[in-house]
């Protein structure tokens, strides 16, 4: 399918600039693992994804990994193009967690459409506010929950994205998802077991409870 069919206001762009955007954006598929932006250091454009999964997290001063929002198929993925956003300093990281598909749109081009159409203008910072939602949300969550609902929450929303109850998934991971060690993730997950919640073998979480998760991360 074509770039027209993923990115939202296409429809609101002139002719001109529809062809301005076809002309210089590009088409790529990357593997699990591949780092698409890192902080300052790279400033690729902004990425249409097609099909696939990025996550962007931050990292902290000892090496500790938090996962900030994850972007699926016909998500936006603005922070690519940092360079173009002057008044935001966030070391944020993307990289793909599983093989993806997108568009770069190359920085001066969306700079372009962004200076000369309202529709883009508004768009991008329609994007800003929804990632700041997602950043204030996971500052709350931190805040406010504790660990064993913050837990209880991400194996439901994995269950949702993999849509099975078997997750492939390490407790290394699920630490670095969370901001958290993972001796901490196997502890609470120990918990859960006992209390029936999950199943645990060789590096898969089989959950046994929704219901009874479902209940734990809304309390």
């Amino acid at each position: 399918m074509a770039l027209s069919e993923y990115f939202p206001i296409y429809n609101k762009l002139t002719n001109q600039q529809q062809e301005l955007l076809s002309a210089h954006a590009t088409k790529r598929t990357v593997p699990p693992g591949t780092i698409l932006h890192n902080g300052d250091a790279t400033c690729m454009g902004l990425l249409v994804i097609r099909e696939g999964q990025l996550r962007a997290f931050l990292t902290s001063e000892e090496g500790r990994e938090i996962t900030l929002y994850r972007l699926f198929a016909r998500d936006i993925c603005l922070f690519s193009a940092s360079c173009m956003l002057n008044s935001i300093q966030f070391e944020i990281t993307v990289t793909a967690e599983k093989e993806t598909e997108f568009w770069i749109i190359p920085p001066y081009v969306y700079k372009n459409l962004m200076d000369n159409s309202l529709a883009v203008s508004n768009y991008t910072n329609q994007i800003m506010a929804t990632r700041f939602t997602d950043i204030m949300w996971l500052v709350e969550q931190i805040q406010w929950k504790s660990f064993d609902k913050r837990l209880a929450h991400f194996l439901l929303e994995e269950c949702a994205i993999e849509e099975t109850n078997i997750l492939k998934i390490t407790h290394e991971k699920i630490a670095a998802h969370l901001g958290t060690a993972r001796e901490v993730v196997t502890r609470m997950l120990k918990y859960f077991q006992t209390e029936n919640m999950v199943q645990l073998t060789r590096g898969a979480i089989e959950i046994l409870d929704e219901e009874k998760l479902a209940r734990l991360s809304e309390n």
